[in-house]
């Protein structure tokens, strides 16, 4: 599988309490090949996991890979951020779009539907979405 990981899909990955745990797990099981991500998104996951190691550990066991470097792409996020600034979309979120962008083949595996849907990368094409299923 080709992803893009949010922090809500890592935080419920690592949290057998939260309540996306048993899909995460799931869809952890169909890896195979490092999750792409921002450096924003494993500083959301260290936060609310308080725990650095763990998110380190992630990158040890090859499941995520940090795949995107803020300098190449400024203009773009400034265009996002603005694009959506009725939203007020966090960092990292806006840093997702644009790896959608350069990822096209990579669908954004989050708990964020409800932004998520919202989002269009290339302006006008929706993001190729992994989400738990609507309750």
């Amino acid at each position: 599988m080709k992803g893009i990981a949010d922090t809500g899909f890592l935080v419920a990955f690592a949290s057998k309490g939260d309540r996306h745990h048993n899909w995460a797990m799931g869809v952890a099981g169909q890896v195979t090949e490092p999750l792409l991500t921002c450096e924003s998104v494993l500083s959301e996951v260290a936060f609310h996991l308080g725990s650095s190691s763990y998110v380190l550990s992630l990158m040890a066991d090859q499941m995520i890979r940090l795949a995107f470097e803020v300098n190449r792409h400024v203009d773009a996020l400034r265009d996002l951020a603005e694009r959506y600034t009725d939203r007020n979309p966090d960092f990292a979120d806006i840093c997702l779009i644009r790896m959608s962008e350069v990822f096209p083949r990579h669908s954004v595996i989050t708990t964020d539907e409800a932004d998520f849907r919202v989002y269009r990368r290339n302006k006008r094409d929706a993001i190729p979405l992994l989400c738990p299923p609507r309750s």
